[in-house]
């Protein structure tokens, strides 16, 4: 698998992400895979090419990384071999400072996230969502805290609006303190409200794009039909996703349908292809809870799609509200 730099910065990650969130506990998310279930998966990933790894605090409270922290070392000889990417800001606890993106908060994540994931460092360390109670300079100057400290060598976002994003990055120039290589936003062939102003900002400023729900929630892989029909745990049990996507975008649907038929592969594969060649896409974050799912993603990143395949895909776009950014 291709190895790429994230952004402009000096760090090289695989063109696929494999998202840690699906590995947890099924009591939190009854889609989760255990470890015992999880480790055959990740493994595959791994020989793949896959060298690249997000999850966050707060997925399965916490056991999400506690599976990775223990996974990762028994598939890599050095811990330098692979890149390592984790969150904060959801709620962690039921104190006001268990949550958000405060001096406090921002500190305290990251040494439960290092001791949970067994390591003296993370690559990349995000924050989840815009924190509206904290002032941003509060936020950047923590984060600066903790990459100086050495126990992160980068920092990212995740989804928020174009405004916010620039105004961080601003706060960060200005005190020359850290900025964000990496932006972690909500897009995919059904939802492309992102190309409106946060991507075009991003492949500017030589930010990297590490979309989430690539597949969005597996209905590009055709885990939903029309009408309502559910066909997987997770569809059945994604309240999120629910409220992310209509009846309206099965015709985008139907589109990549109909492309993977004429080419012979599962729609997944046409999906991801199709957001591998987006403008600073460096690496979608695909979550996978079988084998297939990663065949599927390692095969999406050879599989080229010509000028007109690209505009049927993109022809039955309906555009969202704006919808991932909570």
């Amino acid at each position: 698998m291709e190895q790429v730099r994230l952004g402009t910065s000096g760090m090289k990650v695989s063109r696929i992400c494999l998202g840690m969130m699906s590995y947890g506990d099924p009591a939190v998310r009854a889609w989760a895979l255990e470890e015992d279930a999880a480790e055959p998966i990740v493994r595959r990933a791994v020989e793949s090419g896959v060298t690249f790894f997000d999850t966050a605090n707060g997925y399965s409270n916490g056991v999400s990384e506690e599976i990775t922290g223990r996974l990762l070392p028994k598939l890599f000889a050095e811990r330098d071999d692979y890149v390592l990417a984790t969150k904060v800001w959801m709620p962690m606890g039921p104190g006001p400072n268990d949550r958000g993106l405060s001096r406090k908060h921002v500190m305290a994540s990251i040494d439960a996230s290092l001791r949970r994931l067994g390591t003296d460092y993370v690559d990349l360390y995000q924050i989840h969502r815009w924190d509206y109670e904290t002032p941003i300079e509060e936020t950047m100057e923590a984060l600066h805290d903790v990459v100086k400290s050495g126990k992160a060598r980068y920092i990212g976002a995740s989804s928020m609006y174009a405004w916010q994003f620039a105004k961080a990055q601003h706060v960060a120039e200005m005190r020359g303190w850290t900025k964000f290589v990496s932006m972690q936003n909500h897009y995919n062939l059904v939802y492309r409200e992102e190309e409106r102003e946060m991507n075009p900002l991003c492949a500017d400023q030589g930010v990297g794009l590490l979309p989430w729900s690539p597949l969005a929630r597996g209905l590009l892989a055709g885990n939903r039909e029309r009408g309502g029909e559910r066909k997987t745990v997770r569809s059945r049990n994604d309240a999120f996703g629910d409220n992310l996507y209509t009846e309206a975008d099965f015709d985008v649907v139907d589109a990549v349908r109909g492309v993977a038929k004429e080419r012979g592969v599962p729609p997944a594969q046409v999906a991801l292809a199709w957001l591998l060649d987006r403008p600073a896409v460096t690496a979608p974050i695909v979550g996978a809870t079988k084998l297939t799912h990663i065949e599927d993603a390692v095969a999406a990143e050879t599989l080229k799609l010509d000028e007109k395949e690209v505009v049927r895909l993109e022809a039955p776009y309906h555009p969202h509200p704006v919808r991932g950014h909570s």
